[in-house]
């Protein structure tokens, strides 16, 4: 039998990618974690950040105006916030520091830590 000398995507490529994924399926771990010294960690964290709060203003706004709000922001919103965040794991899956589209140049501009 031969073994398969394979390394996780992590270890070939020197990055935490792994934690920069999380950071966009739950943003505090990593934020809690020393992970969030590692520049790579750090990008995407603020990334999934700007893109929570673009989720919130998206639903807010969907919600308080009647009817254009309810069927058109709200659902088009959503749909756009869910393709930025696919968008934004795959990224850190392949250990890319992408800003996102529309929304990613907010991220290093507003958030300084």
């Amino acid at each position: 039998m031969t073994e398969s000398n394979s390394t996780s995507p992590t270890a070939a490529k020197g990055k935490n990618t792994n934690m920069a994924m999380l950071a966009y399926v739950f943003f505090p771990v990593p934020l809690l974690t020393e992970d969030k010294n590692d520049p790579f960690v750090k990008f995407h964290l603020k990334q999934a950040i700007v893109l929570v709060l673009a989720a919130v203003a998206v639903s807010v706004v969907g919600s308080i105006i009647p009817f254009i709000g309810w069927f058109l922001i709200a659902p088009l919103g959503s749909v756009a916030i869910l393709v930025l965040w696919v968008i934004g794991i795959i990224n850190a899956l392949n250990g890319e520091e992408k800003e996102l589209p529309v929304i990613g140049s907010y991220a290093q501009k507003i958030l300084k830590f």
